[in-house]
């Protein structure tokens, strides 16, 4: 059952029941309103009698007359006969009261089982003799049963014209409501949704439609991203297997030659030289591989004051003694110190400086600069050598940015993207930039989020 339907069935039944509540309310207040109107009239009369049993009956005759009430008078004898001295043009006592009815009602004005429809009070006036009084109920019963069929009646076109009016009031939101449920649906069932309907009605709807909105827009960016994220791990795996499956054919193949018998001196050397090099090139793909994963799962993990001036300052010295054919300009300011965690600190200063070595002439110059300003930590480091074709790029896994990255050269394409994961774990970034001195300049910039100690 739809929604409008569900309303309009929900307002129609509220219509109902509150205009037959009020409805009932004053029935009951007009047959209240009724009774004692009928039993003031009886009292009236018992009353006029009340002072002096002697004249009782003439009083009461003269004060129905006077009052013109509808009343029946029977007088009750000690014999148990019944005379009925004055009686209504309608509605009059049809069946006679019995001595215990006589006696029942003497108090108050009662109703009897053996006198149903009726009203009556009894008045002893001397002798044994009784004078009872009786009203008719039926004019009041019928009355009300046209006031209960009025009341109904009246609630029906007070729930129909309510409904129009509802109706007319809530057609835009209804009319909005359905149109925003049926693309709800489609967005669900994996239909291609379109653009989210207008709003033309109240500010309710116009707010649901723009939660809505929200909704289908960050979805739909979510389904992107899992579907990019879906790409790039499929891409990633086929580039693995290829990376592997190099050096496993190589391995593989010198293996069976060994493994023959029939491999000379030399070339048992020759074999024995190039598999121990492919399981180190699969050695040190499968640690940086590991890597990238544990930089991806948690890369704020165990974050601990460092002083990254000590640590870069001692990674550029170990450089500059193991290779001092290279100039080397050092620019680094002193007592810079951040939360992160050092070894990856470090292995942006290892995998930057790494790189130089592997791209660059053996005599081509190398510059180093860190200076922190403000909140952030920049580390710089450029090299005089061949640089890329092209910068500003962020790199991707297995991304060779010349053909001078070869396998053979042992470069997997895996450097570069464990530098931008890394800074971007440590909540920075990764730029790749021409250098003044002619190649490449790796820009790293950290957040300073500053230690309170060491």
């Amino acid at each position: 059952m739809r929604i409008a339907t569900r309303l309009t069935l929900l307002f129609v039944a509220l219509s109902l029941l509150i205009a037959l509540t009020i409805g009932w309310f004053a029935v009951a207040m007009s047959s209240r309103a009724q009774y004692a109107t009928l039993n003031s009239s009886i009292n009236s009369v018992v009353d006029s009698g009340l002072s002096n049993p002697d004249t009782a009956l003439s009083n009461a005759l003269y004060v129905i007359q006077r009052d013109q009430y509808d009343l029946t008078l029977d007088v009750v004898f000690p014999s148990g006969q019944i005379t009925q001295v004055s009686s209504p043009a309608s509605d009059a006592l049809r069946r006679h009261p019995s001595t215990a009815d006589v006696k029942a009602s003497l108090r108050s004005v009662t109703q009897v089982g053996d006198l149903p429809g009726y009203e009556i009070r009894s008045l002893n006036i001397g002798g044994g003799d009784y004078l009872v009084v009786a009203g008719s109920t039926s004019s009041i019963e019928k009355q009300n049963e046209h006031l209960a069929l009025l009341v109904a009646l009246a609630a029906v076109v007070i729930a129909l014209v309510g409904l129009a009016l509802a109706r007319e009031v809530m057609r835009r939101d209804l009319r909005s409501m359905e149109r925003l449920i049926d693309y709800a649906g489609d967005v669900a069932g994996g239909d291609e949704p379109g653009p989210v309907p207008p709003s033309e009605g109240s500010r309710d709807i116009q707010e649901l439609r723009s939660a809505l909105v929200v909704m289908v827009e960050a979805l739909q960016e979510r389904i992107d991203v899992e579907a990019k994220n879906s790409r790039a791990m499929q891409q990633f795996i086929d580039d693995a297997s290829h990376e592997l499956r190099t050096p496993l054919t190589v391995v593989k193949g010198y293996n069976d030659l060994l493994a023959s018998g029939q491999a000379s001196p030399e070339q048992q050397t020759r074999a024995v030289t190039r598999v121990q090099r492919e399981v180190e090139r699969m050695e040190a793909l499968v640690r940086d591989l590991l890597l990238l994963a544990e930089v991806r799962e948690a890369p704020h993990h165990d974050e601990r004051p460092v002083n990254v001036s000590d640590l870069v300052s001692a990674r550029v010295h170990d450089f500059a003694l193991e290779h001092p054919e290279r100039p080397l300009t050092r620019e680094i300011q002193r007592g810079v110190t951040m939360q992160a965690r050092a070894d990856y600190v470090d292995r942006l200063t290892g995998n930057a400086l790494t790189n130089v070595l592997r791209h660059t002439p053996d005599d081509a110059p190398v510059r180093v600069t860190l200076h922190a300003d403000g909140q952030t930590v920049t580390l710089v480091i450029e090299d005089g050598g061949p640089g890329l074709p092209v910068y500003g790029v962020r790199p991707q896994r297995f991304q060779r940015f010349d053909d001078s990255r070869s396998r053979e050269t042992g470069g997997s394409g895996l450097g570069m993207s464990i530098m931008a994961d890394v800074a971007e774990s440590l909540g920075g970034s990764m730029t790749t930039e021409a250098s003044s001195l002619g190649g490449l300049r790796l820009r790293f910039t950290l957040p300073l989020r500053v230690a309170t100690s060491l």
